[in-house]
């Protein structure tokens, strides 16, 4: 049984369990309605219960739910069971950092300072059901704002969400698009052409870089070596992919098993063959 400790909106409140002292976040609807605190909840099917002693990379929980407003929980949490179309798992306790993400969002486009998201079209693509997922929050910015959210704040809301249905923490998530976007424009600026996103190359690559990185955090290796071959025929998208290789082991903080260097090497080949083919 839990008890109220304090009522957020009609919508959410704290709460304390009757035999512990950990608090709760819990949402659902009308929970919150006429409630006065130490009065007791009776939880409906639709509620929701998050401890408030979980910590998230943008801080301590239970200081967020402290600063944030409700109407970014609630929004927060809607966009969540709306990836749950989507996806089999998905873990709701990253509504606390993606709320605190949304206010932030709201605030900018306030004061018209909206970001530019430079990873956007391969968030796109790498994380195409999370994006799908992602853009109810575009409506709800609208209906309960009336604000009007740009397609670069959905691919971060995207990235939330990729955490919320994988082992990825947030920040693995945004290095995973920044090694995609990193190798990109290195081919870009060497062969002058733009890449074709929509290439059956493209996607190859992108989608090798992804599990690259997380084979690095995972310290796991290839078993077959193609450097010596690779590093002959193709030397210039070699020494490329050696550049994005050893820049990908400082930013992640782990080193990169060499053998990589030579299958990244081969999928930036055949993106290059594609650009200047095209």
């Amino acid at each position: 049984m839990y008890k109220v400790k304090k009522v957020l909106n009609h919508n959410s409140v704290i709460a304390v369990e009757t035999n512990e002292l950990v608090e709760y976040l819990i949402m659902g609807k009308g929970v919150g309605f006429g409630m006065k605190p130490t009065q007791e909840l009776k939880l409906g099917d639709d509620c929701k219960v998050f401890s408030l002693a979980e910590t998230s990379e943008r801080g301590d929980v239970k200081d967020i739910v402290k600063h944030v407003d409700p109407v970014y929980l609630e929004m927060a949490e809607a966009v969540l069971q709306h990836a749950e179309e989507y996806f089999d798992s998905v873990d709701h306790n990253i509504v606390f950092p993606m709320a605190d993400h949304l206010e932030y969002a709201a605030k900018r486009i306030q004061s018209n300072d909206q970001i530019i998201n430079p990873l956007l079209n391969d968030i796109k693509l790498l994380f195409y059901n999370e994006y799908k997922a992602a853009e109810i929050v575009k409506d709800l910015f609208k209906d309960n704002l009336g604000l009007d959210m740009m397609d670069d704040e959905i691919g971060y809301v995207a990235m939330h969400i990729h955490s919320a249905t994988s082992q990825d923490k947030l920040s693995q998530t945004l290095e995973t698009a920044h090694a995609v976007r990193n190798c990109i424009t290195k081919i870009e600026d060497i062969t002058g052409r733009t890449i074709p996103t929509d290439s059956f190359s493209y996607n190859r690559m992108m989608n090798h870089i992804r599990y690259m990185v997380a084979r690095i955090q995972k310290h796991e290796d290839l078993k077959i070596n193609m450097n010596d071959y690779v590093s002959t025929t193709f030397p210039e998208s070699f020494k490329i992919a050696a550049e994005i290789c050893h820049e990908l082991s400082k930013s992640l903080g782990s080193p990169t098993d060499e053998m990589e260097i030579g299958y990244l090497a081969m999928h930036i080949e055949r993106v290059k063959a594609d650009v200047l083919d095209s």
